[in-house]
């Protein structure tokens, strides 16, 4: 527990997150909401921000029972907040007599919650007091157990029947730093001597991968300003390999030409670059994401031909030269890195999933004609649902009979290096969760 509490005082860092959750409840995603935050509070503010948001589910069937009808939306938010942290002593940062003190602090701070501080220390004394008989009653609701939306439980259960429990438990679990070692500047192993130099301990993870025992701010590991390694979690670093081996070779004189089709913010590109010696084009319909494209591939010293566009109407891009390889990161739910994106799960409706699939498949149908025959087109999501992995793509195949599914990794579910075994088709043991499909074009049958 953090009793000696930062420069900052913790009620105001309490504030900040109660801020967050009100934000995330309004539709709006926690890292546009951070930015809002004030430098000096953020890094306390999202640290409590992301804790109270993987035990959201919890705290509101806990407030339900402290207060039958829910108060102002702002004391509603900072009371959750307070409740998220002190339902367990296992987890909790701060000790729950300092987080109940430094709550009500909170309250009477604010113009929006004052009025309410005697009802905030009201509803966490009497929980500390009956924590007990107050956490068996929410053990009955499945979104206090699991901290998802039901609708959410209810589709992973059907999606992955077997798996559904260990998928949830993973979600709820904080996910560590991984970088990715850049091959044209150094190797897995200089990286891993270089950490150890500095008594910072890491392992290896996959081929190129690196995680961190704890997480750093990645300005200061060595070779960040030289463009030695990229921040990219180890699902997400299959994507180049994938694509490019087994790849036919250009002919002599020429390279491979290659499309990232929903590129920012450069990280697969990137990986594509350091891999081989080839013409990436970068793509991406939001042009500030693609400044970041920009500067990411600057610090690494690569070079992409950036461009502004929607992949879905390529008649405003497309120069005409198909494609020897295509990489579609396609838009999903972002349900397989709920770990790194807590919010998630709170965002998100089922409605999406259906809206999200038809913008899928609309990707695939416009881009696959772009693509030279004998190519390859990897399409991957980081979802867990089945809708936006394997169902998209046994679709596409029904419909394209000049689509061969080539040996793919599916759907990687995620998982914690901590609890390894629990899933038999994860190779690396900590990754989030994704779907890989690696579709190669073949003349019609």
């Amino acid at each position: 527990m953090q009793e000696n509490l930062t420069q900052v005082p913790l009620w105001r860092q309490l504030q900040g997150a109660a801020s967050l959750l009100l934000a995330v409840r309004d539709g709006q995603s926690m890292t546009a909401a951070l930015e809002e935050v004030d430098a000096t509070l953020r890094p306390g503010v999202q640290s409590l921000g992301f804790h109270a948001l993987r035990w959201l589910g919890r705290a509101e069937a806990l407030r339900r029972q402290l207060a039958k009808r829910p108060p102002p939306a702002e004391a509603d938010a900072l009371l959750c907040v307070a409740l998220a942290l002190i339902w367990t002593d296992q987890d909790a940062p701060y000790s729950a007599h300092t987080l109940v003190d430094q709550a009500v602090e909170a309250a009477k701070r604010s113009d929006a919650t004052t009025h309410q501080a005697s009802f905030i220390n009201g509803c966490l004394r009497r929980f500390l007091r009956e924590r007990e008989a107050l956490v068996a009653v929410s053990e009955k609701s499945p979104q206090a157990v699991w901290n998802h939306p039901q609708w959410w439980i209810d589709l992973v259960r059907k999606d992955h029947p077997a798996h559904w429990q260990a998928i949830l438990h993973a979600n709820n679990l904080r996910a560590p730093l991984i970088l990715r070692v850049n091959e044209r500047k150094t190797t897995q192993a200089q990286y891993l001597q270089a950490l150890a130099a500095i008594n910072i301990e890491a392992a290896p993870v996959g081929k190129q991968g690196v995680i961190l025992t704890e997480a750093r701010p990645v300005t200061v590991l060595p070779g960040f300003a030289e463009g030695h390694f990229s921040v990219q979690d180890a699902a997400a670093q299959l994507a180049g390999p994938l694509l490019l081996d087994g790849l036919a070779s250009p002919q002599a004189g020429s390279r491979l030409n290659i499309l990232d089709a929903c590129a920012a913010p450069g990280g697969k590109t990137a990986h594509l670059l350091e891999l081989a010696d080839c013409e990436v084009t970068a793509l991406d319909i939001d042009g500030r994401r693609c400044q970041r494209i920009g500067q990411n591939l600057q610090r690494l010293g690569l070079q992409a031909a950036i461009k502004v566009g929607d992949a879905g109407q390529p008649d405003a891009w497309w120069d005409g030269r198909r494609y020897d390889a295509i990489l579609l990161d396609a838009p999903c739910t972002a349900s397989g890195i709920v770990r790194r994106h807590p919010d998630v799960r709170w965002l998100r409706r089922p409605t999406d999933i259906v809206q999200l699939a038809d913008i899928q498949a609309h990707l695939l149908q416009t881009l696959w004609p772009l693509l030279k025959a004998g190519g390859r087109l990897l399409y991957c999501t980081c979802s867990v649902f089945r809708a936006e992995g394997d169902t998209q793509i046994q679709t596409f195949l029904a419909h394209h009979t000049d689509a061969l599914l080539m040996p793919s990794p599916g759907h990687l579910l995620p998982q914690s290096g901590a609890e390894a075994g629990v899933f038999p088709d994860n190779l690396m043991r900590e990754h989030d969760g994704f779907y890989y499909a690696l579709l190669e074009k073949h003349s019609p049958s």
